[in-house]
């Protein structure tokens, strides 16, 4: 079976900005045929329909996938593929959202916003705290060199403890309930993997300083929901913001709206005007990898999971 190695699909839709990134990269695009083999894959929703696509064009070699999560792939990764991710290339937005979070808490900035009468004077300062960022990845070396402005001590947590440079510490996933009780602000931005899924239970939130905030910018299965809804209530953690939740999207009278203390964002840390952007030039770089052989960028490890 003959693969034009030049020859770059876009499925299931496409978009003008991602196909001018395959053309400037020097590939053509073109409809799926046979002699396609590299697909870009811009449905997050439809992991099944990818699965069935990989199956009825085996000569596929090569598949970039739309977000840094390749969670719901799961099946599709199992497939003896190249697959990239968009990892690291949503960082800076990301990152932005995860500290305006913790300033929002640290500040009641929701509580301020909906108030009519003077009420109590009170604030956290970011300056000189201790945050946990739980995860290694690009999220977590953009948000390190943000803090550095605040003098915080910033110890990452992740699978493997590899040293993040600007972090005060990097640890194993071992060592999370001993760091997430030194905190002051817990940020999660890790993959979510079977070792992630519902990582922050009862158990954990018991853990955490009555003081410290969690702020959630990766999944919303990290965290179980009523969990967190209990810990909010019981004053078990002063507050939570999530850009993420399990449901997701959170119905309309849940009860994670009503809950105190909670802010929560409807997964806008990247818009689809950014995503658009920043996805444009991880096909413009791995398109030009695919035509040379070269190296990956956000290549997914398949035993890992991310």
């Amino acid at each position: 079976m003959a693969i034009d190695r030049k020859l770059v699909s876009i499925e299931p839709k496409s978009f003008a900005d991602y196909e001018l990134a395959v053309v400037a990269a020097g590939a053509q695009l073109s409809p799926i045929n046979s002699e396609v083999g590299a697909l870009i894959w811009t449905d997050y929703a439809k992991p099944q329909a990818l699965l069935e696509l990989l199956d009825a064009n085996p000569q596929i070699e090569w598949v970039q996938l739309p977000f840094a999560g390749v969670d719901a792939f799961a099946e599709v990764l199992k497939r003896e593929v190249i697959f990239t991710s968009a990892k690291g290339s949503y960082r800076q937005p990301v990152a932005e959202h995860a500290l305006a979070l913790c300033l929002a808490l640290a500040r009641k900035i929701p509580e301020r916003v909906v108030a009519k009468s003077w009420g109590k004077k009170f604030a956290v300062s970011l300056y000189d705290s201790h945050v946990v960022i739980v995860g290694g990845g690009g999220i977590a070396e953009e948000l390190v060199s943000l803090l550095r402005a605040f003098n915080t001590r910033v110890t990452v947590v992740r699978k493997h403890p590899e040293k993040l440079d600007g972090a005060s510490e990097t640890v194993g996933f071992g060592r999370l309930d001993e760091f997430i009780a030194l905190a002051d602000f817990v940020v999660l931005a890790a993959a979510l993997t079977d070792e992630t899924l519902y990582l922050f239970d009862l158990r954990r939130f018991e853990l955490m300083k009555p003081t410290a905030y969690l702020v959630n910018v990766a999944r919303g299965k990290m965290i179980d929901s009523e969990a967190l809804k209990t810990a909010l209530e019981s004053g078990l953690i002063a507050g939570a913001a999530v850009d993420v939740t399990d449901p997701e999207p959170l119905p309309d009278g849940h009860a994670l709206w009503s809950t105190p203390n909670l802010l929560i964002t409807p997964h806008t840390a990247d818009t689809n005007a950014q995503v658009i952007r920043l996805f444009s030039l991880r096909i413009d770089e791995n398109v030009k990898a695919w035509l040379v052989h070269g190296n990956w960028v956000g290549r997914v490890d398949q035993k890992l999971g991310y």
